[in-house]
């Protein structure tokens, strides 16, 4: 039988996998005491009857060893103890967002600052930048002058960032991703 919590904040309508108490039902376990210290191995009903005289549960921690790990420790503090380390290192992970920067092959010289000035702002907030230089109609054919804009953007954010990748031509963009040096 599974438990559905419903918690607004971390897991809303996940299923709840934990077997506790009456749900074991292999022979015999390894119990770990309320104290932290191991009991040994024990029958289940044993198990149980020791985990109702401390008034707690008896939880299982690890169903894949021979034979299983119970604990015998308050289940709802437990669960909430799990429930802030998680949001303790959702907290800690740095999400690293992947920016883009669009450029024209006769773009003007400030135009092309000020869109460098916004590379150097993202790449020091910690993100990434795709840089896309893109093609319209017979542009194309002068391909030489869409990397000649990169090479200057390149150079332009040489202090601050490096290129991921080289810049490459696929259908009628050409495309870099730049990060921190």
């Amino acid at each position: 039988m599974a438990k559905v919590i419903i918690d607004k904040k971390y897991n809303v309508g996940q299923k709840d996998t934990t077997k506790i108490n009456a749900e074991i039902k292999v022979p015999e376990v390894r119990l770990i005491g309320s104290d932290g210290q191991p009991v040994g191995i024990v029958p289940t009903s044993r198990a149980l009857e020791i985990a109702e005289s401390e008034e707690l549960d008896l939880v299982l921690i690890s169903e894949d060893a021979n034979p299983p790990v119970c604990k015998i420790l308050n289940y709802s503090k437990y669960k909430y103890n799990l429930q802030k380390k998680k949001a303790e290192a959702k907290k800690k992970q740095k999400i690293i967002a992947l920016k883009e920067i669009q450029f024209r092959p006769f773009i003007g010289e400030n135009d092309l600052l000020v869109k460098c000035k916004a590379i150097q702002r993202f790449i020091l907030d910690g993100d990434k930048v795709k840089v896309v230089l893109k093609f319209r109609g017979r542009e194309l054919s002068r391909k030489e002058l869409g990397y000649e804009v990169i090479n200057k953007v390149l150079e332009t954010c040489s202090e601050f960032a490096k290129p991921e990748m080289a810049p490459k031509l696929e259908g009628s963009i050409i495309i870099t991703v730049l990060t921190k040096k």
